[in-house]
């Protein structure tokens, strides 16, 4: 591993770029990047496992086919980005309606709620008989990529989970009504195990029966869910919250605390946070936060890192930002532990991507990013895919333009181009596990294309799931048609097959599907009711800024944040809908 740069010059904000949080730090705005230590910390800083007590209320050419261009699985240089990646999240609410009133509520929360986290794509359960990825009923985990099974085995050699039911017809089974703050209030985070379906709410987290939607159980909360991982291990899944609830005096209530949920005991395990080595007595404000096999990470982009041990809260980790101004800005977990580690300042940062020990923090294997190059996100921990928009030259607002396929020596192994902006994976600005319509599996990463103009005579718009080989960096002549006026958009792996979800035109109900990854031949899961009353419930979502939940015949849509409707004359807000197969 080359030697990380000394710090340059100071911060200088640049236009369009995130800013620097006030000293007191909030988690609104996108702060600056530090690094947690190499050496776990002599004292714990975990908190009695007892839940809080709950405060306040409750077309184009060459689609399907390969793309040429200089340097597929080449390194290349590049000038300094301009722009932050996409980050983007409409409202809470939004009108019902077909892809087109869809659009209009992108292009407006895209306006009015840029810093809003978004979380989507990926899905994942928990299995109670071993028949998760990692076939270990204990340590089974989500059909995304990278999620952790708690025994390292890869993805590809497990089989397919979900099977197509006797009638894939839908019927809605359980939605509820979205609670109304006067501000918007995050309630990022879901889960879905055999029996049961766990929810963020405003300042709890609740466990809803599959049969029902009956309430089994709730962990109340001091304050909103500011972050939650999608990963599960050992049937245990984490979030972060604020340690109070914003009042009109404090609206800007740090995220500073980790907590760990069993999602069948519905337990609150333990509650902690983390005081920056640098930073006095004041916990650490914190963004994101995954899981890898037994270790909670967290971090934030301004102050470093952190980690846990995932049974009992003991510390492994605090955060740091070493003499050369290095900081661990954003962890990604599942079946590895990896990391953006940010060097230097503005504007001549150096990015690494790393692959971590997961007890220590400490680096197995580093991949030096290009130089222009301030953000990335994290497609996949094993294999390692690294993404990021270099020289501010991705096209259509998807933050991404080049992919980084790194080895577990920190070699590259391949660089994928998707500059053409026929393609369609995006990722955050300022959040390394937020990339959404990406998913890798079979050596490959699978990703939809743009949507573009159909066959259809009505002039409706399609798009295709499409694959570039891991090991060349080039497109594969792999092609799965989302169907004229559908909208596709993989959701997860399950095995070697793809699950995708399929935004319907205004005559159709949505489908879920599962695309064998060797024929790219779609099995139907799931097609949802076509009447007006049922498609209403499922338009103001999208995969974009939605959490899609699907497991053995039923999936489940919900909301990242609520707040209160525009006008008291538009469709009734769910958190979340629910449908299940006949």
């Amino acid at each position: 591993m080359s030697t990380p740069p000394p710090p340059s010059q100071p911060p200088s904000g640049g236009f369009g770029a995130p800013q620097e949080p006030p000293p007191g730090g909030f988690t609104p705005p996108p702060p600056m990047p530090p690094a947690p230590p190499q050496q776990p910390p002599t004292q714990p800083v975990t908190q009695p496992a007892q839940p809080p007590a709950a405060q306040g209320p409750a077309g184009q050419p060459a689609y399907g086919y390969p793309q040429p261009g200089p340097g597929y699985g080449y390194p290349q240089q590049s000038g300094p980005v301009t722009t932050p990646m996409y980050a983007p999240q409409p409202p809470a609410g939004g009108p019902a309606g077909g892809n087109d009133k869809r659009t209009q509520l992108m292009i407006v929360g895209a306006a009015l709620l840029a810093i809003v986290l978004i979380v989507g794509g990926g899905i994942w359960y928990t299995s109670g008989d071993g028949g998760g990825t990692g076939g270990d009923p204990q340590n089974s985990a989500s059909g995304d990529p990278s999620a952790s099974t708690g025994n390292d085995k890869p993805q590809e050699s497990s089989p397919a989970v979900e099977k197509a039911p006797s009638n894939p017809k839908s019927k809605s089974l359980f939605n509820l009504p979205s609670p109304q703050p006067a501000e918007q209030v995050g309630t990022i985070g879901s889960w879905i195990t055999d029996s049961t379906y766990v929810k963020s709410d405003v300042s709890k987290v609740v466990g809803y029966n599959l049969v029902d939607g009956g309430k089994k159980w709730e962990i109340p909360l001091p304050g909103e869910v500011c972050g939650a991982t999608k990963h599960v291990s050992q049937n245990k899944s984490a979030i972060l919250f604020r340690a109070a609830q914003r009042t009109p005096e404090n609206k800007y209530v740090p995220c500073t605390e980790v907590g760990v949920i069993d999602l069948d005991a519905g337990k609150l395990v333990w509650s902690g946070n983390a005081k920056s080595t640098s930073g006095g007595d004041k916990p650490a404000n914190l963004r994101e936060v995954t899981i890898s096999g037994n270790t909670v990470a967290a971090a934030d982009i301004s102050i470093g890192g952190a980690a846990w041990n995932l049974a009992d809260g003991k510390s492994l980790w605090l955060p740091k930002v070493d003499a050369e101004q290095c900081r661990d800005t954003g962890y990604a977990g599942g079946e590895a532990l990896a990391v953006i580690r940010k060097c230097g300042q503005s504007p001549n940062y150096t990015l690494y991507a790393q692959i971590l020990d997961p007890t220590t923090g400490a680096a197995k294997a580093s991949y030096k990013l290009s130089p222009g190059i301030d953000y990335a996100g994290i497609v996949s921990t094993k294999p390692l895919v690294v993404a990021a928009d270099v020289g501010g030259t991705a096209k259509n607002a998807t933050g991404v333009s080049d992919l980084f396929v790194v080895d577990d020596k920190g070699e590259l192994k391949a660089r994928i181009s998707v500059t053409s902006g026929n393609f369609d994976g995006k990722c955050a600005a300022t959040e390394v596990e937020k990339c959404t319509g990406m998913v890798v599996g079979n050596g490959k990463l699978y990703l939809p294309s743009k949507e573009h103009q159909g066959q259809d005579s009505s002039g409706g718009r399609t798009n295709e799931l499409l694959s570039f080989d891991l090991t060349t960096g080039k497109q594969t002549s792999d092609r799965a048609d989302a169907g004229e006026r559908y909208q596709l958009t993989p959701l997860r792996m399950d095995g070697p097959n793809i699950i995708a979800y399929k935004e319907p035109p205004y005559d159709k109900g949505a489908q879920v599907v599962s695309i064998d990854g060797k024929t790219m031949k779609e099995t139907l899961l799931m097609e949802n009711p076509v009447e007006k009353a049922n498609q209403r419930l499922e338009s103001p979502f999208s995969p974009d800024y939605s959490e899609y939940r699907y497991h053995n015949g039923k999936l489940f849509i919900s909301r990242t944040s609520v707040t209160k409707p525009y006008s008291d004359k538009s469709d009734p807000e769910y958190l979340f809908v629910s449908f299940t197969a006949s």
